[in-house]
């Protein structure tokens, strides 16, 4: 490793089960010699208390911990253009906090880590992010990637099904564009989606017979919740489960596949 530049590992940890961690991610969590966390609140303080359990079982060597707050995100933007402009804003603020940990807390010839939630490479930001603070050309580092166990993987596996049917492709989106690749009319898009950052519940505006979700909230820790079965007789069930949840944690990750049956 160079004396002159810094060192970034982006380290999928999984979706929440200790297991989760591949042992490339224990070789690269035992490299680090800062970890960089992005705090969430009080309300989200599990997240962040798992990272840290995370490093104290599997770092063997002297490390520090820096810690800084997200920034606040304006989730009241409506539209596609407002949404998309609300998002860089805020990846932007953290871009900016990032930014001064990697410049003020990692020495040249340091390795500095993030602990990603799931997959770096599949619904996060920090690589985005790590692209931006590149660019200003403040400060000099490269960049490992550390690929994890994503949501999406640990839910076909919790509902022991395989994302993909024979002959048949398979969608991520986020919710918000559902309604534009899953239409409920019989002979819309002949493929299984797999839906995250549901914040509204998409999957009830879904019609049409004949299309299963597989649901799973918080999935690979201790408050895992499993629903699955024909949408038109499940989805009142997960919309129960889903706010007794969120009023019990004060938060909720959930990610579902929605899968049309052929006749």
């Amino acid at each position: 490793m160079s004396t002159e530049q810094r060192h970034l590992l982006v380290i999928g940890i999984g979706a929440g089960d200790p297991d989760h961690l591949t042992l490339g991610a224990v070789r690269a969590i035992r490299r680090a010699d800062v970890f960089f966390l992005i705090g969430k609140g009080p309300v989200k303080a599990s997240l962040t208390d798992f990272r840290r359990a995370v490093i104290e079982e599997h770092s063997d060597r002297p490390h520090r911990i820096v810690e800084t707050e997200d920034p606040p995100r304006d989730r009241a933007a409506a539209g596609r253009g407002a949404y998309t402009a609300a998002v860089h804003d805020w990846r932007s603020k953290r871009a900016d906090a990032c930014e001064q940990l990697i410049r003020d807390e990692l020495a040249p010839g340091q390795a500095g880590a993030f602990l990603v939630w799931g997959d770096p490479a599949l619904y996060d930001g920090t690589l985005g992010m790590l692209d931006e603070i590149a660019a200003r050309g403040t400060v000099a580092f490269d960049v490992e990637v550390v690929p994890g166990i994503s949501s999406v993987s640990a839910l076909a596996a919790r509902h022991r099904i395989g994302l993909n049917q024979v002959g048949r492709p398979v969608h991520i989106t986020p919710a918000r564009r559902l309604p534009e690749i899953f239409p409920g009319q019989e002979g819309g898009v002949d493929s299984d989606v797999v839906v995250m950052l549901d914040a509204h519940e998409s999957f009830t505006q879904v019609e049409g017979d004949g299309v299963w979700i597989y649901w799973g909230a918080y999935l690979g820790t201790p408050d895992e919740i499993l629903v699955a079965g024909p949408l038109a007789d499940v989805a009142d069930r997960i919309r129960e489960v889903r706010a007794q949840a969120r009023a019990r944690h004060g938060w909720i990750m959930d990610t579902y596949l929605l899968r049309r049956t052929r006749p």
